[in-house]
């Protein structure tokens, strides 16, 4: 059985160089703080700081084979989503990130699997971009959970969705430009809370929007262990028994839209994520890492071994669940 990590980000220099060339105006720079860190620049933003695994494929393989994962489905940073941007901008970054996961899993196949990112701010266009990279090789696709404030359950993503599901493609949500921002500016608030926050949003988007009831067979993983949703899914049932508006686009109770939602690992505790696998089930929980950002984990696997659950959950979790998910209908 291989260990799979569902959530792990790339933005490698060969990458960036091409970025730099094809679609100079968004500014993609990587300068080094020192040999482990970096500042990385995107459209005039800067995220520091940005560790050397990001882009450098010698130390990745170093930390996978130290976080005893055998196997990576990476997804592009969030950094370069550019929803703001101009959709054609989008898209040219989009494929040519793709056609760069697409080079990387096909020269390591037994290390990587990959998923794309695409330009969600033209849902057509997006849809169109999903079904030539799951045909090139890709797994499904990487998106934020908005797009520039709007919700996952916005009808313009319609084309989106229906493409999504009639390719058997997995959709990671990772939370971006998270909601209350602006009270969350202390403390890396924005990413202790807005981040889970944010995927809570999105999920419950999906959920009361219709989406998931509609698109049966959607296959929806939420980051950081679905935000609050696990611990809250009672209020949401509880909710659409007393109250009208939670059923205006729903015919059955959200417990159905609930029960499918994939959830990865990263809880960073084993009590939280032993409550996961009680109220979800080991089957909708994949191992994650958020590779190689800071609330990420290289002990993700550990983690999951040392949990008091039975083995066949363990086996589950650790691997043979993403083995089976990530087969599509491209």
């Amino acid at each position: 059985m291989k260990i799979i990590d569902i959530h792990a980000h790339i933005l490698a220099e060969d990458t960036i160089r091409l970025l730099q060339q094809e679609v100079p105006q968004v500014a993609i720079k990587l300068t080094p703080i020192d040999q482990e860190f970096s500042v990385l620049e995107v459209a005039g933003a800067a995220y520091r700081p940005f560790p050397r695994g990001g882009w450098d494929l010698e130390r990745r393989f170093k930390d996978m084979d130290a976080a005893e994962v055998d196997m990576q489905l990476v997804s592009n940073t969030p950094q370069t989503f550019l929803y703001s941007q101009d959709p054609e901008v989008t898209m040219a970054t989009a494929r040519l990130q793709n056609d760069q996961i697409v080079k990387l899993t096909a020269a390591h196949p037994d290390r990587f699997m990959g998923i794309a990112t695409l330009p969600m701010q033209a849902p057509q266009r997006a849809a169109d971009e999903l079904a030539r990279a799951m045909r090139a090789g890709l797994r499904g696709a990487h998106i934020g959970s908005n797009i520039n404030g709007q919700n996952l359950d916005d009808p313009a993503l319609a084309p989106f969705w229906a493409t999504a599901e009639q390719l058997g493609a997995f959709i990671l949500v990772h939370p971006v430009g998270v909601a209350g921002a602006e009270r969350l500016k202390s403390y890396y608030l924005a990413n202790l809370i807005g981040n889970p926050v944010d995927t809570t949003i999105a999920a419950a988007s999906l959920v009361f929007g219709g989406v998931m009831e509609r698109y049966p067979n959607l296959k929806v993983c939420l980051s950081h262990g679905g935000g609050f949703v696990p611990y809250q899914a009672g209020r949401w049932v509880h909710g659409w028994r007393v109250r009208g508006e939670p059923k205006v686009n729903l015919t059955v109770s959200p417990a159905a839209s609930l029960r499918r939602f994939y959830y990865d690992t990263i809880l960073h505790a084993p009590e939280p994520l032993e409550h996961l696998v009680r109220l979800a089930g080991a089957e909708q929980v994949l191992l994650g890492s958020d590779y190689p950002f800071d609330m990420g984990t290289l002990e993700c696997a550990r983690q999951v071994k040392a949990l008091a659950i039975a083995e066949a959950e363990r086996k589950v979790i650790l691997g043979e669940g993403a083995a089976a998910l990530l087969r599509t209908n491209r």
